[in-house]
């Protein structure tokens, strides 16, 4: 073990979640009026339309698939009868799938930020900053799960990288988990722990701005007004 292991797999993840929690709370309590997407779509539409929506369900499904083969632990599919042929199959198939949609979802995204003016010029740094991570972390999930383990790969990420992560979790992590893996894999863990690193100073909180209130809200009845009438009603109420 090198002083860069300890450094990439021990430190740097507790640096950067640490700075992810303690970043949002600074972030919100600093710059809540910039909490939000920042949304260009009057400069541009048609490739938002697309970009969002396939990214958004694709990276919806792909989070999911992260929380059941890193954070599940493998005994937990064991007792539901899954077996690994079925756990690969699911992984390959409609993992691959959700990867595919954010894949191409994030390109019409880049595609559009680099290539319409206008919302090139409206562009911040950190904007293509996260742009960048994502394309990174995202093409090695997609080559680290569908084309290595399609290929007949032998490294299994469950018994793993997913032990070294919940290690991480409950201040127990054991480096040598996953100093032996593949550099994809390697990579698509230091890329993402830097995506939650800057997470709290971009665009990225928008995520935790749901809409829950809209659940509860009571309905807006809007009746349609002859603009003629409305106006000699107001001149009469003068």
């Amino acid at each position: 073990m090198t002083m860069w292991d300890q450094f990439f797999w021990l430190i740097f993840p507790y640096l950067m979640l640490t700075i992810f929690v303690v970043g949002h709370v600074w972030r919100y309590n600093t710059d809540q009026f910039g909490w939000s997407a920042k949304s260009s779509e009057f400069l541009e539409k048609r490739y938002l339309r697309w970009g969002s929506t396939l990214f958004h369900w694709g990276i919806v499904f792909v989070f999911f698939g992260h929380v059941a083969g890193v954070l599940v632990p493998r005994q937990f599919f064991d007792m539901l009868g899954i077996t690994d042929e079925m756990y690969h199959f699911g992984a390959v198939w409609f993992g691959g799938a959700a990867g595919v949609a954010t894949i191409v979802g994030l390109f019409l995204l880049m595609w559009r930020r680099f290539s319409v003016k206008r919302i090139l010029r409206n562009s911040t740094k950190a904007d293509i900053l996260v742009l960048i991570l994502l394309t990174i972390v995202t093409l090695t999930g997609f080559t680290n799960t569908v084309a290595y383990t399609a290929t007949g790969g032998h490294f299994d990420y469950r018994s793993t990288i997913g032990p070294w992560f919940r290690g991480i979790l409950t201040f127990r992590p054991d480096i040598m988990l996953v100093v032996q893996s593949p550099f994809g894999f390697q990579l698509h863990i230091i890329s993402a722990f830097l995506l939650f690193g800057i997470f709290p100073f971009t665009r990225l909180v928008h995520m935790w701005s749901l809409p829950l209130a809209y659940l509860r809200r009571k309905y807006l009845v809007y009746r349609a007004v002859n603009p003629k009438k409305a106006l000699q009603l107001a001149k009469r109420s003068d």
